[in-house]
């Protein structure tokens, strides 16, 4: 997908060699010849930043060891002050990206952790932007259309990943006057749409999970729920093509863009459609929300579900509408348009077939 070239600078990325950050990094890379990449990556994932580094560009990626959820990110004197005199643009993606995540845990690195980010940005001298990666869903249990200005309604949170992320905008929303901002709130990111990678099964996966597994006992897919609410997922390609066409637009500072199908699938079609392209029949029955839950409960009953966490059920029943206009007008002057799920659901699907049973992607 076609974005501007970012112009020469020094990157702080954090959430480095996670799924988008990788290919984030190596987007970067391709497109200026002069960016040099920070990715700042706790200990634990050093050597694995360092092997994804070396696959893309070694030469202009430096891993820098520290902790997002400490104050000055973990870092000593030196390598802190030559952040804030050195870096340009700074990509905020590392969190919890789990629906199960216990609230210590989101809360130091979720919220913690962006607060921390901050406040190198608040000092960072040469600092042009800070993209920031919430999520579409701070809206919460919200129902009906919700805006990208809107943030505080007073909305409860099915999980903690979903309330962290909510504090940790508000807490980047506080900043933006002082620091040059752009927010991207992204639906749930699938593999790429042209060859189908990810590099984790989770989210809409769990369809094909069950699918696949209902199959191997010759048990029919069920729909849960009445499949009426929006469903949105995005390709990881858009997601990153978006997040550099937001960060090299200067009408995109104090912005928040929601980065989502604008016309999105109901939970009904999209079951209908990854279990037809993975098995070839369609689902069959409807399976009460609460009976799904309570089967998914039991250790027993969860596996012939696929292995699907019950915490994920409530997003196929979850009547919410995200608006896209500012994100729509914004992508669309560099001729970006989020594919529909129909046009790349064969990859998605294709790929899962081929890795279905590899460890690392489940």
């Amino acid at each position: 997908m076609p974005a501007p070239p970012v112009a020469s600078q020094l990157v702080l990325i954090t959430g480095f060699p996670g799924f988008i950050g990788r290919r984030l990094v190596s987007e970067i890379l391709e497109r200026d010849d002069e960016a040099t990449v920070v990715a700042l990556v706790e200990s634990r994932m050093a050597d694995a930043a360092r092997e994804a580094a070396s696959e893309l560009e070694a030469a202009r990626i430096e891993i820098l060891v520290g902790d997002i959820s400490e104050r000055r990110l973990g870092l000593d004197g030196a390598d802190w002050e030559r952040l804030v005199e050195e870096v340009t643009v700074v990509f905020h993606l590392a969190a919890i990206y789990d629906l199960t995540v216990p609230l210590e845990l989101a809360q130091a690195v979720n919220v913690d952790g962006t607060g921390n980010v901050l406040e190198l940005c608040e000092q960072a001298k040469r600092l042009e932007r800070l993209n920031y990666v919430s999520t579409a869903y701070v809206a919460g249990d919200r129902h009906g259309v919700v805006y990208e200005h809107e943030l505080s309604l007073g909305q409860g949170f099915k999980n903690h990943y979903e309330s962290t992320k909510f504090q940790a905008e508000l807490w980047v929303q506080t900043v933006r006057e002082r620091v040059p901002t752009t927010i991207y709130r992204p639906a749930i990111v699938v593999g790429d749409s042209r060859t189908g990678q990810t590099s984790k099964f989770d989210g809409p996966y769990y369809i094909l999970r069950m699918a696949r597994a209902l199959q191997s006992r010759g048990t029919p897919m069920g729909q849960v729920g009445d499949g009426s609410s929006p469903f949105n997922v995005v390709p990881v390609d858009f997601v990153v093509a978006a997040m550099l066409a937001g960060a090299a637009e200067p009408a995109a500072v104090g912005a928040t863009l929601h980065l989502v199908d604008p016309d999105p699938l109901s939970s009904h079609e999209l079951v209908e459609m990854l279990a037809t392209e993975l098995t070839g029949s369609k689902p069959t029955m409807r399976i009460p929300p609460r009976l799904a839950d309570l089967s998914m409960r039991s250790s027993r009953l969860r596996s012939a579900f696929g292995d699907t966490p019950r915490q994920s059920i409530v997003y196929l029943n979850h009547s919410v509408r995200f608006d896209a206009r500012q994100a729509a007008d914004l992508l669309s002057r560099q001729g970006l348009v989020c594919p529909r799920f129909g046009d790349y659901v064969k990859p998605i699907v294709g790929f899962y077939r081929e890795h279905a049973d590899d460890p690392k992607l489940n």
